[in-house]
């Protein structure tokens, strides 16, 4: 471990034992470091990497505070990294997917609300109006399945799903079912979602997200090559 990763271990050690909440500010930089037996340097470069990390945030003219902690705050980079994945790695991704999606739908058909139940319906209904506008269809289908996923109340589970949900990928595959005219099929399948939420089933709401993931699946495996992909950009 090299003495920058200490350094970074000992100020998450404060976190953790809440000596320093979320939202507390930093002792000044000195302080911090005299109280840890560390350098100023050393200091300096633990901090950076934890503000990379969305565990502390820098406030110009103020000073640098530990943010919230919130699962959309030290998850929420995930996303940035999945646009760089290719190949089998992109793959395997969603593979990812296919394990999470499904029960967390089938979990939201027993926890969600009038008004989430309306803004699913509301991007169904925009998906079902863009037809052959891939930009329209990627923007309301992720907005979909988010909608659906925050419907668990689960905040980790909502932030992981996102960032693992390319819109890059998601784009690539719309525009592939849109050329092959396939869109009707997969707008389809987001209907038998939003049915099975309507009637509170469970069961099926899971085996109907199941059945759609693996339509895209089927699709990245049938078109991305095995010796590594270009994805194209959106």
């Amino acid at each position: 471990m090299s003495l920058t990763d200490k350094a970074i271990g000992r100020i998450r050690d404060l976190i953790g034992s809440g000596e320093l909440p979320p939202g507390a500010k930093l002792p000044p930089e000195q302080q911090l470091a005299a109280d840890l037996g560390l350098s100023r340097n050393l200091m300096r470069e633990a901090v950076k990497a934890l503000v990379v990390a969305r565990v502390l945030e820098i406030r110009r003219g103020d000073g640098t505070y530990v943010t919230s902690l919130e699962p959309d705050v030290l998850l929420g980079g995930i996303s940035s990294a999945v646009e760089l994945l290719r190949g089998d790695t992109l793959l395997e991704l969603t593979e990812v997917r296919r394990l999470f999606e499904p029960v967390a739908t089938g979990l939201a058909a027993t926890r969600i609300s009038a008004s989430e139940l309306a803004e699913v319906e509301q991007h169904l209904d925009a998906m079902r109006a863009a037809q052959d506008d891939v930009e329209l269809l990627n923007t309301h289908d992720a907005a979909f399945h988010r909608a659906v996923v925050a419907a668990t109340g689960n905040a980790t589970l909502t932030t992981l799903l996102e960032g693992i949900s390319s819109r890059t990928v998601r784009a690539r595959v719309w525009r592939g079912l849109v050329d092959d005219r396939a869109a009707s099929r997969t707008l389809a399948e987001h209907e038998a979602i939003f049915q099975a939420l309507v009637g509170r089933d469970a069961a099926l709401a899971q085996a109907v997200a199941l059945m759609h993931i693996n339509t895209t699946e089927r699709w990245l495996r049938e078109h991305v090559g095995r010796d590594g992909d270009r994805q194209d950009s959106s």
